[in-house]
């Protein structure tokens, strides 16, 4: 999973091919780097609609998976957007805070938990590396 935070420059309308598949393409400006870069995501299939809450010039953060392919010889790269949300949680006239389809963790469903009961909270990358778990002499 990676995630990149920007303005939204471009959203292009939904495209569908004659095998049935769709997909939706929009670009965002990254802001955090020192030279600006225009990213393109793409989102496809019933995802194609999460798009239509937002518009260009809006700050977002976008999770995605990147998704490479060959074809004829030739390879190819797609950030594939599962998830799109507001940056900095600020409200955007009354709509949806944030659209997500993500996709299923690994190892099958997680039980809904019961009521009266806490959700298992996933550790953050700080709980999984210790800095005393590291005690060998390798360099790397």
């Amino acid at each position: 999973m990676y995630e990149a935070s920007g303005r939204i420059k471009l959203i292009n309308e939904v495209q569908s091919f004659p095998s049935g598949f769709t997909k939706r393409e929009f670009v965002v400006t990254t802001s955090t780097d020192k030279y600006p870069q225009d990213l393109k995501f793409e989102v496809v299939k019933d995802k194609c609609s999460m798009l239509d809450q937002f518009e260009p010039e809006q700050e977002v953060v976008v999770s995605f998976d990147i998704r490479g392919n060959e074809y004829n010889g030739k390879y190819f790269v797609n950030l594939s957007c599962w998830k799109i949300q507001v940056a900095g949680g600020g409200g955007s006239g009354g709509r949806d805070e944030e659209y997500s389809q993500e996709p299923p963790a690994r190892g099958g469903n997680r039980p809904a938990p019961r009521k009266n009961q806490v959700a298992e909270a996933e550790p953050s990358l700080a709980d999984l590396r210790k800095e005393d778990d590291f005690d060998d002499d390798i360099p790397f």
